[in-house]
């Protein structure tokens, strides 16, 4: 009878074993794998002039912050120092100038950049507090255009679109100074500086072809301006990165928040004619 319980008991033991019923030997139950923790929050410097452009980029945080993506907006003093900071890893982009003034400076430095996102065109403009028209011109009038290549260049085509200059044909560099008109009926004479400089010089001026964003960090009216570039301007705000960056994640979301209906209403919104996108 002994033998047949203990028989029994073992057999039982055992089936019990074989239909997973065993509390001694059962496994405990796997615990659930943990979710993934989230990818650590990667931050991104961008260099900018003040205005529009580091007031778009703050606009654009909060949108890139819900992507992982902390922008942090450098601003310099010198703008001529902006590219020398992409260059040296101080900033991870730029975004503060134009292709031909890109062009014009790359070669010459030795920087190894690439174009990521075209953003605005920000139209330059003839303004003058002395005229109301560019017919009110007095034969000699002094007249401010910037002294970098691309935009003194741009400058004199504006003023060659007025009809009130003529260039010399073939220049197919971005590239021009005064002594490339071939045709100057009023006589105008330009006084080549700094482009920073030219909204505080206008009172000696008969008039002067500004920067819009100078204009605005001016608080002068866009509006007010005698004549301007169309929206057909090659001269697109872009951002600017170290030739290899661009296939970075951030970047490329950073490329992406700046070219979204939101941000295009944005810039219309709050600029009108001073600054158009230019996507």
């Amino acid at each position: 009878m002994r033998l047949e319980q203990e028989q029994q008991s073992r057999f039982g033991f055992a089936e019990s074993v074989r239909c997973g019923k065993s509390q001694r030997f059962e496994q405990p139950p796997a615990s659930e794998s943990p979710s993934p923790s989230p990818s650590p929050e990667v931050t991104l410097k961008v260099g900018a002039a003040p205005v529009p452009h580091a007031e778009i980029l703050e606009f654009i945080k909060p949108a890139l912050k819900a992507q992982g993506v902390n922008l942090e907006v450098v601003i310099l003093d010198d703008e001529g120092q902006l590219n020398p900071a992409l260059k040296d890893g101080q900033i991870d982009a730029n975004y503060f100038q134009h292709v031909p003034y890109l062009d014009s400076v790359k070669g010459e430095k030795g920087y190894d950049f690439v174009v990521g996102a075209k953003v605005h065109v920000e139209p330059i403009g003839f303004y003058s507090n002395k005229h109301k028209s560019k017919d009110e011109l007095p034969d000699g009038a002094k007249i401010g255009i910037p002294n970098n290549p691309s935009n003194e260049y741009r400058a004199l085509v504006l003023l060659q679109q007025q009809g009130l200059i003529k260039l010399k044909d073939g220049l197919t560099t971005y590239e021009a100074t005064p002594k490339d008109i071939v045709d100057n009926p009023k006589k105008l004479t330009f006084v080549e500086a700094d482009s920073a400089t030219l909204p505080r010089a206008l009172p000696d001026l008969d008039g002067a072809i500004i920067n819009t964003n100078l204009v605005l960090e001016a608080k002068i009216d866009p509006k007010t301006a005698l004549f301007r570039e169309d929206a057909n301007s090659p001269y697109a705000n872009i951002i600017t990165i170290r030739k290899g960056d661009e296939n970075r994640e951030e970047i490329k979301k950073l490329n992406a928040a700046l070219t979204t209906p939101e941000v295009k209403k944005f810039i219309e919104d709050k600029y009108g004619v001073a600054v158009v996108p230019a996507f």
